[in-house]
C-alpha cells in the first residue's frame, strides 16, 4: 500500500488528488493534515482499564464542500472522485461503511455517471452506504428562510425516494456554523428524528452531553449528537478514538461515533484509516470498534432507551462574522426567498380561479438554485470571490422566474376585469397575504399637463388620497402616482385613475424644516443624521437621548472573514456624520426627508418616509462604503427600562440576552421594556440583513463588514500587499421602524414584516371588457398571530399546498376561509406549530400533511 508519507504535499496536482483519492492513498484535504495533528502512527497504547466498556461506530466519510475555496464545478469533480474512491473502498474492505449527505451531490451523479448511481443503490440497499442528511446540500441554518429550511427537506428527500426508494432518517449538518432552536419541528416533518452536528463545538456551548434530546418550541423533538473532535481524520484512526475517550468518561452513555475520512476537498476513508480500525479491532484493552453507519448507531442509542438530557434552546455560536460577510448574498437570499414564495402564491390560486398558469418546473428549479447558495460556505459568505459574481447569477435566474410567473399571472387576471373607459387610466393591485391591508402604492403614469386635475377611485367610486411625484425617469410625461389604498385578503382591488375634482387630504404629512409629521409621529433629525421620535399617543421620545437613532456606528473589526472567537463587535472607533438634511417630497400621502452623511471614505444615505396614517417608519438606505477592516452597525437606543430582546428565527422567534454578543436574526429584532410604568417597545424590520445585537436598550443592525474574502486565521494579512476586500462599493436596503404600546405580539409584527418583505403587486390595465369583479378577496385568517407562509402546488399532482406557522408561541384555534374553494378549514396550533394542507381542487377535501405533503 503506497504511504501517505510518499505524497508530495506541497506540489500536488489537482488531477494528483483525485487520482489519489480514488486509490485511497490520499491524505490530504487541502492542506496537510499535520499543520492540525502530530503525526500518529499505527501503534499499540496503554487503554484506560474502563475503554473495553466502550463502544465506537466508525463512520467513514468524506465531508464536500461544494463551494468554498473553489468553484461550484470544481465541486462536481470532488463530488464524483468521493464517491468512486469509496466505492472502491467497499470492493476491498467487505464491512467497510460510508456515509454521504447533499441530494444534490447524488443528482449530479445520476446526471452524469447512471452506472456509478446504480451502484451506489446496490450498495445503499446492502445498508452499507448510508443516505443522511436529507436536504439539498448541507446549509447554513441561521440564515435560510423558514419556508426555505422546507423546502431543503422537500427537494432533498423527493429526490432520495426517487433514486434510491428511501428517505434519509438523519439530519446531518455537521459544518455549519450555529442551529436554530426551531429546526427540531422542521426536522420531524421531514422525516428526521435524528439529528448530527459538530459547531458550535465545548469552547463555544456548553450542553449536559453530546448526545441529548433537542425539543423546538412547538414540542417537538429529534436525538442529537455532537460530533466530538472533528468530522475530518486522515490519520490512523487510534489517536482520534483515544481523544474522544478522554472527553466522553462521564457522559450518560457508552456508545459514540467516531469519523474518519479525507474531507472538505472531499476523498473519504484513506487505506490508512481502514487498516488502522482492523488493527485495533485486535488491540488488547482498547475499546470495541466496528464499522458503522449513522443509522446503526441511533438504532443501537434508541433501543436502550437511555435517560438523555434535553436542550430547549438554539445551538449556538460559532463564526459571528458570518452573519453579516458578503451583504449582496444575503440580500439576494432574503429577496429571491420572498419573490418565490409570492410568485407561487399567485400562481397556485391563479391556476384554480382565473386559469393562470403554474410553472412547476422552473419553480423547482429556481428553489434548487437558491437551495445551491444556501450552502454554510456560500450564504455564510466565506467562500472565495468567483463565487459571489456566480451567487449573483443564481439569485438573477430565481428571481426572473418568479417575476415573470407573477406578472403573467396577475397580467391574465387583468385581461378579464373590465376597465372601459378610454379616458381613464386602471391598476390591479393585488394583496399576497390572507388579511386585510392598508398601503401606499406608487406606479408611474402618463400624465400630462392637459390634465387640469386627478381622481383616484376604487370600484364603488370611492375616492382615494393620492398625490403626484417627479418619476422615475425624465424623458415625457410621466409621473409618480401615490395613492393609499385598502386591499381584500389574499385578493385584489382595481382602482381608476382620471381627470376629476379630488376631495382635499385630511390628517396627512408634512414636512417642514427638515421635520417629518403625521398623526401619530413627529420626527427630526440632528447635525450628524441621527433622529428622534416623538411618539404623540404615548407622549414620549422613542429613543433615550431624544436625537439619538439610527446613529451608524464603525466599529473597528480586524477579525478574519469568519470571525472566529469574537463574540461581540463593540469596538467602537467613530460614526458617520457631517450629515446634509433636505426635504425631497412633501405631500398629503407620503413625505421623504433624505439625510446624507460620511465616514471616511464611505458615504451613507437615508430615505426616511412617513405615510398618511401609518405607525411605521420606512427608511430606503443606500451606503457606499470603502472602509477595510471595519464594521458598520445601526444603533436604536430604545428609551424603556428592563428592556428585552426578540429575534425572529426560521419559522419562529427567540427571546436573547442583551449582553452585546452578536446574534443571528430574520427579518425583525424588538426591544420591549418599561416606560412610564407601561409596556413599550420598537421593532425594527429590514429586507436584508441577518447579524444583530443588544447591549441594554441599545439594539443594533449590522450592516456591513469589510473583511478580506476567505481569510480564515492564522494567516496573517499585511495591509501593503493587494487583497480582495469584501462588500466594497453601494449597497441598498430597506428598514421599517415600528414603535409600539404593549408586545410585538399584541401589535401582529409578523404579519407587518410579511407585508413589507412582500409588497402588493400592481399591474397597468389595457382599455377592455371582463367578467370578473373588479375586487375580490379569495383567502383569509381569521386569527392574528397565524401567517399563510407559502401556497403552492403540490409535487405530484395539481393538489394546492397551504402552509400556516402560529407565530406568538400561544395555542391558538383558527379558521381559514378558503373563499375561491368555497370551503373553510379550522384547526388547532400548538405555540409556533407549522400546519400544512393539502386541498384536492376537484373534490374540495383539506387534509392535514407534513412538511413533504404526506399525509
Amino acid at each position: 500500500m503506497e504511504k501517505t508519507s510518499s505524497i508530495n504535499e506541497s506540489s500536488l496536482s489537482r488531477r494528483d488528488f483525485i487520482n489519489k483519492t480514488v486509490a485511497g492513498t490520499s491524505a490530504v484535504v487541502f492542506a496537510p493534515v499535520k499543520t492540525f495533528f502530530p503525526r500518529i502512527t499505527d501503534r499499540h497504547c496503554m487503554w484506560p482499564i474502563n475503554a473495553s466498556n466502550f463502544r465506537f461506530h466508525m463512520i467513514g466519510h468524506g465531508h464536500i464542500d461544494p463551494v468554498w475555496l473553489w468553484p461550484w464545478h470544481e465541486g462536481m469533480s470532488i463530488v464524483h472522485s468521493t464517491f468512486r474512491s469509496n466505492l472502491e473502498r467497499m470492493k476491498e474492505t467487505q464491512d467497510f461503511t460510508f456515509v454521504a449527505s447533499s441530494a444534490l451531490f447524488y443528482e449530479w451523479v445520476a446526471e452524469n455517471d447512471p452506472e456509478m448511481i446504480k451502484e451506489i443503490k446496490r450498495r445503499v440497499d446492502e445498508g452499507r452506504w448510508n443516505i443522511v442528511g436529507g436536504w439539498w446540500v448541507e446549509p447554513d441554518v441561521n440564515i435560510p428562510g423558514g419556508e426555505a429550511m422546507v423546502r431543503q427537506g422537500l427537494y432533498g428527500q423527493k429526490t432520495f425516494e426517487r433514486l434510491f426508494g428511501r428517505k434519509a432518517n438523519i439530519g446531518f449538518n455537521p459544518d455549519s456554523f450555529g442551529h436554530a432552536g426551531t429546526l427540531p419541528q422542521i426536522l420531524n416533518q421531514q422525516g428526521m428524528k435524528r439529528y448530527v452536528f459538530m459547531r458550535p463545538g465545548p469552547n463555544e456551548k456548553d450542553i449536559p452531553a453530546n448526545l441529548f434530546w433537542w425539543k423546538s418550541p412547538d414540542g417537538s423533538k429529534v436525538l442529537t449528537y455532537r460530533i466530538p473532535i472533528s468530522y475530518n481524520e486522515t490519520q490512523p484512526v487510534n489517536r482520534r478514538v483515544e481523544q474522544i475517550l478522554e472527553r466522553v468518561q462521564n457522559e450518560p452513555v457508552k456508545s459514540f461515533m467516531a469519523f474518519y475520512g479525507a474531507g472538505d476537498h472531499g476523498g473519504g476513508a484513506t487505506k490508512e484509516n481502514i487498516k488502522s480500525i482492523e488493527n485495533l479491532k485486535a488491540e488488547e484493552g482498547s475499546p470495541k470498534v466496528f464499522f458503522s453507519t449513522m443509522d446503526r448507531y441511533f438504532d443501537e442509542i434508541e433501543k436502550k432507551n437511555s435517560d438523555l438530557p434535553t436542550v430547549t434552546e438554539d445551538l449556538q455560536h460559532h463564526a459571528q462574522g458570518c452573519y453579516t460577510a458578503e451583504i449582496e448574498i444575503k440580500k439576494g437570499n432574503r429577496q429571491t426567498e420572498a419573490a418565490l414564495i409570492t410568485a407561487e402564491k399567485l400562481t397556485a390560486l391563479g391556476n384554480v380561479v382565473w386559469g393562470a398558469k403554474y410553472p412547476k418546473n422552473e419553480f423547482s428549479s429556481a428553489w434548487q438554485r437558491v437551495l445551491f447558495l444556501q450552502f454554510h460556505d456560500s450564504l455564510a459568505g466565506t467562500s472565495l470571490p468567483e463565487h459571489s459574481a456566480s451567487a449573483k447569477e443564481g439569485y438573477g435566474f430565481a428571481m426572473d422566474i418568479a417575476h415573470q410567473a407573477t406578472y403573467k399571472a396577475i397580467q391574465k387576471l387583468e385581461w378579464q376585469i373590465a376597465s372601459e373607459d378610454p379616458d381613464s387610466e386602471y391598476l390591479v393591485v393585488f394583496n399576497p397575504h390572507a388579511w386585510e391591508i392598508k398601503k401606499t402604492v406608487e406606479y408611474d403614469f402618463n400624465w400630462n399637463d392637459r390634465h387640469k386635475s386627478s381622481r383616484v377611485e376604487d370600484e364603488n367610486g370611492k375616492a382615494l388620497p393620492h398625490q403626484w411625484a417627479a418619476g422615475t425617469t425624465e424623458t415625457g410625461s410621466r409621473k409618480k402616482l401615490i395613492t393609499e389604498v385598502s386591499l381584500p385578503a389574499f385578493g385584489y382591488r382595481q382602482i381608476r385613475l382620471f381627470d376629476a375634482e379630488s376631495p382635499t387630504v385630511k390628517n396627512g404629512v408634512i414636512a417642514v424644516n427638515n421635520t417629518l409629521e403625521n398623526e401619530f409621529y413627529k420626527i427630526s433629525f440632528s447635525e450628524n443624521g441621527e433622529i428622534g421620535i416623538i411618539d404623540k399617543q404615548a407622549g414620549n421620545e422613542v429613543f433615550a437621548g431624544s436625537k439619538s437613532g439610527c446613529k451608524a456606528v464603525v466599529i473597528d473589526d480586524p477579525s478574519d472573514t469568519w470571525s472566529h472567537d469574537v463574540k461581540a463587535f463593540s469596538d467602537e472607533i467613530g460614526a458617520f456624520g457631517n450629515a446634509n438634511v433636505r426635504v425631497i417630497l412633501n405631500g398629503p400621502v407620503k413625505s421623504v426627508v433624505r439625510v446624507v452623511s460620511t465616514y471616511g471614505n464611505s458615504t451613507l444615505t437615508i430615505d426616511w418616509s412617513l405615510t398618511k396614517g401609518s405607525k411605521n417608519i420606512e427608511a430606503d438606505v443606500s451606503l457606499d462604503w470603502h472602509e477595510q477592516l471595519k464594521m458598520l452597525k445601526f444603533s436604536f437606543p430604545v428609551n424603556v427600562e428592563s428592556p428585552e430582546a426578540t429575534y425572529e428565527v426560521p419559522y419562529g422567534f427567540t427571546a436573547r440576552d442583551n449582553n452585546g454578543d452578536e446574534n443571528p436574526g430574520q427579518r425583525w429584532i424588538d426591544v420591549t421594556g418599561i416606560q412610564n410604568g407601561k409596556t413599550y417597545g420598537l421593532t425594527v424590520i429590514n429586507d436584508a440583513k441577518y447579524g444583530y445585537n443588544v447591549i441594554g436598550n441599545d439594539m443594533r443592525i449590522s450592516v456591513a463588514r469589510s473583511a478580506v474574502f476567505a481569510h480564515h486565521r492564522p494567516k496573517e494579512l499585511h495591509l501593503e500587499n493587494a487583497y480582495q476586500w469584501m462588500d466594497q462599493g453601494i449597497h441598498t436596503f430597506r428598514m421599517l421602524l415600528v414603535p409600539h404600546s404593549n408586545s410585538w405580539k399584541e401589535n401582529r409584527i409578523t404579519r407587518i414584516a410579511e407585508d413589507f418583505i412582500a409588497q402588493p403587486v400592481c399591474i397597468y390595465q389595457g382599455i377592455h371588457g371582463g367578467k370578473l369583479p373588479k375586487t375580490k378577496s379569495l383567502l383569509s385568517i381569521d386569527k392574528p398571530n397565524v401567517i399563510v407562509s407559502s401556497i403552492k402546488q403540490a409535487e405530484d399532482n395539481n393538489d394546492v399546498i397551504i402552509r400556516c406557522v402560529e407565530t406568538s408561541g400561544e395555542q391558538t384555534n383558527a379558521s381559514l376561509d378558503l373563499l375561491f374553494a368555497n370551503t373553510t378549514w379550522q384547526g388547532s396550533f400548538r405555540p409556533c406549530e407549522i400546519k400544512t394542507l393539502r386541498m384536492d381542487t376537484s373534490s374540495g377535501k383539506i387534509v392535514e400533511t407534513n412538511v413533504l405533503e404526506e399525509v
